[in-house]
This record gives C-alpha cells, sequence and structure tokens, in this order.
C-alpha cells in the first residue's frame, strides 16, 4: 500500500513538472460596429475654415455580409488577436488586440458651427456626396490595443477536449486611420492613406471554448473609446472623437509554451 501510494505521488510530480507556465494564442476573426454620435472639427487655415459638424452619426461597412469567400479575406471587417498568458495558474497575460473596423459618415442633415470662408456661420447642409461631402475611415478606424489580460476557468470536460474560460481585458494604443474625404465641391478630395492619428482605450470580455486543448472559438464584447487628431485633409486637418461597441468572433490556437513549472 505505502509503495502504491509513493508510486502516484511520485507520478503526480512527475506530471506537475512537465506542465508548461505559459501559453501563447493567436486568433483571427471578423467584427461588427456601433458608434456613438460625435463632432467632426475641420480646419482649413489656407481656405478660412475652422467648424464643426456637430452631433454627426457614422456606421460601419462589415463586408462579411457581402460573401466572405468571393474577397480577400482582409477586406471585411477583421481582427487578431496576438497573446501569451505567462502566468496559467492565475491566469494572467498579455495582448496585442487589433481590430479592423470602418467608419463611414452617411447621408444626413449635418449642422455646421463656425468660420467658413472666413465668416461666421450656423447653418444646416445636406451631407452628401452630390454635394460634395463624403468622409470615411473605409479602409479603417482600425483600433490598436496593448491588453492586459485575466483568465477564468468555468468549466473542463474530464478528458479536457473541450474546455470553457472566460477572459477580461483592458488596454490602451494608438489608432491607424485610413483617411478619405471631401468637403465641399470647391474643395478636392484628399490623398487617402493611412497614418498615426491619436489614440484609443478598450475594455473587453470574451467567453472561449477550446477544443481538443488546441482550437479555440472566442466571442467578445468591447467598448472602445477612439480619439482622432491630425487627420490631413485638403489643405488642412480634421479630428474627431466617438465611442463603439463591437462584437466579435474569432478562430484561435493556443499551446502551451515557456519554462515549466517545478
Amino acid at each position: 500500500m505505502l509503495i502504491s501510494s509513493l508510486v502516484v505521488i511520485g507520478a503526480n510530480a512527475q506530471s506537475k513538472k512537465k506542465e508548461r507556465k505559459g501559453e501563447f494564442y493567436f486568433s483571427w476573426g471578423y467584427n461588427k460596429e456601433w458608434y456613438t454620435r460625435s463632432t467632426v472639427r475641420v480646419m482649413q487655415p489656407e481656405l478660412g475654415n475652422d467648424y464643426k459638424l456637430k452631433n454627426i452619426s457614422g456606421h460601419d461597412h462589415p463586408g462579411w455580409d457581402e460573401g466572405l469567400f468571393k474577397i480577400a479575406l482582409s477586406i471585411p471587417q477583421y481582427n487578431y488577436r496576438l497573446g501569451y498568458i505567462f502566468d496559467r495558474k492565475r491566469g494572467l497575460g498579455w495582448e496585442i488586440n487589433f481590430d479592423h473596423t470602418k467608419f463611414i459618415i452617411g447621408d444626413q442633415d449635418a449642422k455646421i458651427v463656425g468660420k467658413m470662408g472666413n465668416r461666421q456661420v450656423d447653418t444646416t447642409v445636406a451631407f452628401n456626396q452630390a454635394n460634395g461631402y463624403y468622409y470615411y475611415l473605409n479602409n479603417g478606424a482600425n483600433f490598436l490595443l496593448f491588453n492586459l489580460t485575466k483568465r477564468w476557468h468555468f468549466y473542463e470536460a474530464a478528458n479536457g477536449n473541450i474546455k470553457i474560460d472566460g477572459f477580461g481585458k483592458a488596454g490602451i494604443g494608438p489608432v491607424i486611420p485610413h483617411v478619405e474625404n471631401r468637403f465641399s465641391l470647391r474643395d478636392s478630395a484628399n490623398d487617402p492613406h493611412f497614418q498615426i492619428g491619436g489614440w484609443n482605450v478598450g475594455v473587453e470580455a470574451a467567453l472561449r471554448a477550446t477544443f481538443f486543448k488546441m482550437i479555440y472559438l472566442e466571442y467578445a464584447n468591447k467598448l472602445d473609446f477612439a480619439s482622432y487628431s491630425g487627420l490631413r485633409i485638403y489643405k488642412g486637418k480634421a479630428r474627431q472623437s466617438f465611442g463603439c461597441y463591437e462584437m466579435i468572433l474569432s478562430l484561435g490556437v493556443t499551446f502551451p509554451m515557456g519554462k515549466r513549472e517545478k
């Protein structure tokens, strides 16, 4: 009996030694967004313009709902996660968190307050392409976050082939918008481009189902606040801030790595 107990203890100790302390994961998925109303400030000193488009509504452009397998995987609103859990016992880790989101000002009556052509204005215009107005972050409003993460174990099958975990994530980072716009028929369109154009902060709650210890499906809800500044427009700059609610579905892989626990 004593010998059997010692064998079991030895086997458990050996198993514990083999367990890795860390865990690496990567995922790719797609998202859907809803935005708060916001104000766009347009500054074109050479044209005598410094005005605000107030209480503007914007929408996303998912892309994946238009035939995901007919276009390149990176054209729809996508996201990826690259993370490392450095303490598996306490579920602590870090993550590089990128969301290719899109923000478009749709056709609407927009209130303009400020200075246009060196004259004070307080008026409403029809914001649409027929009048020369459009504003797209259609190749990305693009949130990049450096997150700290926490994992909670909810369920694991006896054979370990099904596991359910919850994740909490929070971070800060830059926004990398692709800016495309025009603010009247008198103006030329800007030169569409990517730029580092401000910062964002975000929090995320996710539910992850892992199958056969390596493949997982993750559903997440996220709140993000993004502040854009220095956005290049025709002969000037623009700035804007908005809040965003985001739903994300991702497919990923995960595997243990790092030093073995003692």
